[in-house]
């Protein structure tokens, strides 16, 4: 995840995007809303910065003094650790802060957004009157008082890896780096990389919500180029997820990392050439997953489909997928990359199911939504920053295992690919359009796994994919901690996760050719 540091905004101007905060306008209602959502509070901000209640109150009956329908104002602390070893040697090493707060004022169909990287009451009483010119009205009064209850805890961190010394850090991406070069000579060329944060929110809103949580995530990577004379080949590897670090020194060690990036690596050099056409096609467990969240599960995002731009607009009740697919979205999973105790609007996450046995069951939504809609706030409004207004987003997005052997699933295919890792892809919500790169896979040739290839891609649709599960394993594993979701400018963490499906006639994009049935290089 790409972090701005430390920048200036100041809030002397308007504008539609830019240095002198944000005003941004949405063809959008907002109906009041009168639910309480609190926590334990960790009072960072009253703590640290001398935030007190009145000051807050304050800052709310500035945001709605226009007439606003809603106002919620969002302060983020966040300390940071990144690491670069190339060529066995460190090449970047650097420790930030950021904090800020975010206004946002939603009034009727509008929603004005501010915010400050000052958090002095006058800044902070700035941005919020800035955010207030998105509304016209009577002035209205935010709810007062804050009820506080016990908070469940997701990630219960006792030393955040980002205070861990910095030399234990070193280290990690070292070793990485050298266990990648010892696997095998042919290994050239190697990246280690690490990277944590602690990221402490809290959210109040005109409602009367209130919500804090601290927020760890760590993260190793090891990538790695083999080469011979005629050929070389890349591979990578990674994990963490909301973890402390000594999470890195039990089983997913940087040599566990380091060893499957040089395997990948090592795998591909004596690859063949994919085969080109529409064949059976498995998917491995866990990152593949990755096929799920972007063909699937953004299609089912509130946003795209209050706007009627997802294929999945109006299907709900209706089959969307085989009978044998169930998808769910969870942020309740205890240390998992994707998880959350609290969203970025103060609302506890939950468990979501979206596909129940091949039947479209609803939509992921944030307050927004929700209201807009007249369904339930499942909680995934998240952002990427206190620079960023909240939008509906996934969090950890799966399939649900099924009752199928995986390897009766390869058994049961004459002739296709086996997919276990993917790289890049590119999917239109519009229509469910989708075209992913396979960075591992293998031929399947008569129910046995048989030559590695490379150059392949899948090509699909999303909604008709899920059609065409015909199997699904009972393996169900989710990704090892490296997600990272973009949309529309914004990148946050998430997780993925599927067990072994097979898919009856998938289009393969790839070089190699066909003769009598077989593959040739």
């Amino acid at each position: 995840m790409n972090m701005t540091l430390g920048g200036a905004f100041p809030l002397g101007c308007v504008e539609i995007r830019g240095s002198c905060g944000i005003i941004r306008l949405h063809s959008e209602s907002f109906p009041a809303a009168g639910h309480l959502i609190s926590v334990d509070r960790n009072r960072f901000f009253f703590d640290h910065y001398g935030v007190t209640e009145r000051d807050l109150e304050q800052y709310l009956a500035a945001a709605i003094s226009a007439g606003g329908d809603y106002a919620d104002l969002y302060f983020e602390y966040l300390s940071s650790t990144s690491l670069l070893v190339d060529e066995s040697m460190v090449k970047s090493a650097s420790q930030g802060i950021s904090a800020g707060c975010g206004v946002r004022v939603i009034s009727g169909e509008r929603t004005g957004y501010a915010y400050t990287d000052d958090l002095s009451p006058a800044r902070i009483l700035h941005a919020a009157r800035t955010a207030a010119l998105i509304a016209s009205g009577p002035a209205k009064t935010p709810s007062v008082g804050f009820q506080e209850k016990k908070a469940r805890s997701l990630y219960p961190v006792t030393l955040p890896s980002v205070d861990a010394e910095i030399t234990a850090k070193v280290e990690l991406v070292m070793r990485g780096d050298a266990a990648a070069r010892a696997y095998d000579p042919r290994i050239k060329e190697v990246r280690s990389s690490y990277a944590d944060e602690l990221r402490n929110i809290l959210v109040i809103g005109s409602d009367g919500t209130f919500a804090e949580d601290s927020q760890p995530l760590a993260r190793l990577n090891v990538s790695c180029i083999a080469k011979t004379d005629q050929n070389s080949a890349r591979g990578g590897a990674g994990g963490g997820g909301r973890v402390a670090l000594d999470f890195f020194f039990g089983e997913k060690t940087p040599e566990h990392f380091a060893k499957e990036a040089a395997r990948q690596a090592i795998l591909q050099l004596d690859a063949r050439e994919a085969p080109a056409g529409e064949m059976d096609v498995v998917l491995g467990p866990g990152w593949p997953g990755v096929l799920l969240h972007e063909a699937v599960g953004h299609g089912l995002e509130a946003d795209f489909n209050r706007k009627q731009t997802s294929a999945f607009t109006g299907l709900i009740g209706k089959r969307v997928a085989s009978e044998k697919c169930t998808v769910i979205d969870n942020g309740t999973m205890p240390w998992r990359r994707g998880s959350l105790n609290v969203d970025d609007e103060g609302n506890t996450t939950q468990e979501t199911v979206l596909i129940e046995n091949g039947i479209l069951k609803g939509y992921l939504s944030d307050k927004l939504s929700a209201k807009l809609m007249g369904m339930g706030n499942t909680g995934n409004g998240r952002r990427e920053s206190y620079e960023h207004i909240p939008m509906p987003r996934m969090t950890n997005t799966y399939m649900l295992a099924g009752q199928d052997d995986p390897q009766d699933i390869l058994r049961s295919v004459k002739r296709g690919i086996y997919a276990v890792n993917f790289g890049g892809g590119q999917v239109d919500i519009t229509n469910g359009k989708f075209v992913f790169s396979a960075s591992e896979a293998y031929m399947i040739e008569n129910g046995q796994i048989t030559a590695p290839i490379k150059g392949a891609t899948l090509i699909g649709n999303g909604p008709d994919v899920l059609t065409r599960v015909s199997m699904v394993g009972n393996d169900l594993q989710l990704d090892e901690g490296i997600g990272t979701c973009g949309k529309d400018g914004q990148a946050v963490p998430v997780g993925v996760g599927i067990p072994t499906i097979k898919i009856d006639r998938l289009t393969v994009g790839g070089t190699g050719r066909k003769d009598a049935g077989a593959f040739m290089q």
